[in-house]
């Protein structure tokens, strides 16, 4: 059983591999002290594991079963805030140690641990949350669950355990006080600052006179101007002089209502008047780093690459009109291929839910964002001037799976993990009900957005959803994307193919224009009469208010009577949703 705060990228990333590996796994989430002990005692697992939990595990759990928490730091580390520190504190080694869990936090005998090396560059807390901090805690997670099988193993009592991490020790939580700074001090220094706190809290600052917390900063190439100037402004964010030079500040949060993060123009509003709006920067230099662009492209050759990295995969309908600028200027090019390669954190999850919550017309605005990011899916569809292949180097969700699916080859990074479903009270959209099938098999289509269950990179290839899988170290997976993209270059084979696509294309009985429609009617009544319960859920995912009870479809069964209750409980909830997409060949029906 994974006990979780909540079923987040780590936690499914376990999950499939767990059940990849032939193991029973279930999901109960730590909605309450009893809530838990009812519903470890009903599914009665052989291992009680916890790959992101900020709850205690309760006495009556880890006195009966075998408990072992996932901590992200290394042996030694003690405390809620350590990849925080190690980020701020611009640690050269961290790790994650798992640990069984004892009445006192962190402090439990060891099981596994792993080390990393930390990046020079001041990384993202989801970054590295995402890549090497989740690397190593699968590694652990293998070498528990062979030691739970050891009747003879005994873990290491924490005292006794080598340090492999200089600096690990017990550590209070970083409270704003330990986040917050001011823009003149060095842009290295806020830099870490924010990024050690991207992206949950945020750091405390103020910009434009008004209290906020900064997030997704990048360096600029601006200097000498007053620090806490904003110099100009681009794509949502704000260009902020500090001590020694500027930073791209892209989101923000109000601080004194609580507010949500949003692009920074966005927070800023009318304190904007008169901040210039910045070209991109040297036209023959795209990829000059501090050049602030959400889409880049290039070409090698007979390659071209479109380059696309939306802040937390998230796409506002900004997002897709320029990512569907790319798009038109990389299918006019004389390339053979094309390269559509989003950011490694995520390639997409689909429309911005912050930006629509945030909205002073929601339904609007949620309205415009499906219909932006429409035009990208079918700009991919019918492209036959390239051969065009979709590279996941990230993880997706809902409409940014299906975002990529019109591509010709899709490629994922190994260790990515796929949502393919609709679980916000939307019957989904991005052309899916023509590109999903047609991938899967209508029947596994169905099946995917009904089970609501993520899918790993190596599971969607086996089923089709992808073609082809990558190595999992992202400069490994460049490398590979770029040989798999020359191997699809050969010039009489890419005719071939996209002759093919033409006459497949032509030959569909039904438009395009059909099965966006139909999408588009399904939509429109959940925007606007909230059919399924858009506008709670949209809030609920923004506002992180966590549910009152794990979903059904992820408890685990291994006791059926005794996890009745808990299913019967689910079960008078109600459905997550309302109606799901039908992706089987509809029957005609007379008037």
């Amino acid at each position: 059983m994974l006990l979780v705060s909540a079923f987040n990228g780590l936690s499914q990333r376990v999950w499939c591999a767990l059940r990849e590996a032939g193991h029973d796994v279930g999901v109960l989430l730590a909605t309450s002290g009893p809530d838990i002990v009812e519903g470890v005692r009903a599914a009665n697992p052989e291992l009680v594991l916890c790959p992101y939990l900020k709850e205690r595990v309760p006495a009556q759990v880890w006195q009966r079963w075998r408990t072992v928490v996932l901590h992200p730091g290394p042996v030694g580390d003690r405390g809620p805030s350590s990849l925080d520190w190690a980020i701020a504190e611009s640690a050269p080694t961290w790790g994650v140690t798992a640990l069984q869990a004892v009445q006192e936090l962190d402090a439990g005998p060891i099981w596994a641990t792993r080390t990393f090396g930390m990046p020079a560059a001041p990384p993202r807390k989801s970054a590295l949350y995402t890549g090497p901090v989740s690397d190593a805690a699968l590694e652990c997670v293998f070498e528990v669950v062979a030691k739970a099988a050891d009747p003879g193993f005994v873990p290491i009592p924490a005292e006794n355990a080598p340090t492999e991490a200089p600096g690990a020790r017990a550590r209070p939580p970083m409270l704003p006080g330990d986040r917050r700074f001011d823009w003149s001090e060095p842009s290295e220094t806020i830099l870490r600052r924010i990024r050690a706190g991207d992206g949950s809290p945020g750091a405390p600052t103020e910009v434009g006179g008004l209290d906020v917390y900064a997030f997704d900063a990048h360096p600029g190439m601006a200097r000498g101007a007053r620090p806490g100037t904003i110099l100009s402004r681009r794509q949502g964010a704000v260009l902020v002089a500090t001590g020694d030079g500027s930073l791209w500040i892209g989101h923000l949060r109000q601080a004194a209502d609580d507010g949500i993060k949003l692009p920074a123009t966005t927070v800023l509003g009318p304190r904007l008047h008169g901040v210039p709006h910045s070209t991109a920067g040297p036209a023959d230099d795209p990829e000059t780093p501090q050049a602030y662009r959400q889409v880049r492209y290039r070409r090698t050759g007979a390659v071209g690459w479109l380059h696309f990295d939306f802040y937390n995969g998230a796409m506002a309908p900004g997002h897709s009109r320029r990512l569907l600028a790319g798009l038109r200027h990389a299918v006019a090019q004389d390339t053979r291929v094309l390269v559509l390669r989003g950011g490694t954190e995520a390639f997409s999850h689909g429309i911005n839910l912050n930006v629509i919550e945030g909205s002073a017309d929601p339904s609007g605005a949620a309205w415009a964002a499906i219909r932006a990011i429409n035009d990208v899916c079918r700009e991919i569809v019918t492209c036959t001037r390239q051969i065009v292949i979709a590279a996941y180097a990230g993880s997706a969700g809902a409409g940014g799976v299906m975002l990529g699916l019109g591509a010709d080859i899709v490629a994922a990074r190994d260790g990515i993990v796929l949502n393919p479903y609709y679980d916000i009270g939307l019957f989904g959209s991005e052309l899916h009900t023509f590109t999903l099938p047609r991938r899967v098999g209508a029947d596994t289509a169905q099946r995917l957005i009904d089970e609501r269950l993520p899918v790993s990179a190596t599971q969607a290839a086996g089923i089709g959803l992808v073609d082809e899988v990558g190595p999992r170290h992202p400069e490994a997976y460049a490398g590979w994307l770029a040989a798999l993209a020359e191997q699809h270059a050969d010039l009489r084979a890419v005719r071939k193919r996209r002759a093919a696509k033409a006459r497949r294309l032509a030959a569909e009985r039904i438009p395009l224009d059909v099965y966006e429609t139909r999408e588009l009617a399904e939509m429109s009544r959940d925007i606007y009469t909230d059919r399924s319960g858009f506008a709670a859920a949209r809030r609920a995912f923004v506002r992180k208010i966590r549910p009152a009870e794990t979903p059904r479809h992820l408890l685990l069964e291994a006791d059926p009577a005794g996890a009745a209750g808990i299913r019967q409980r689910a079960a008078n909830a109600g459905p997550a949703t309302g109606p799901r997409p039908t992706l089987r060949p509809s029957v005609p029906v007379s008037a």
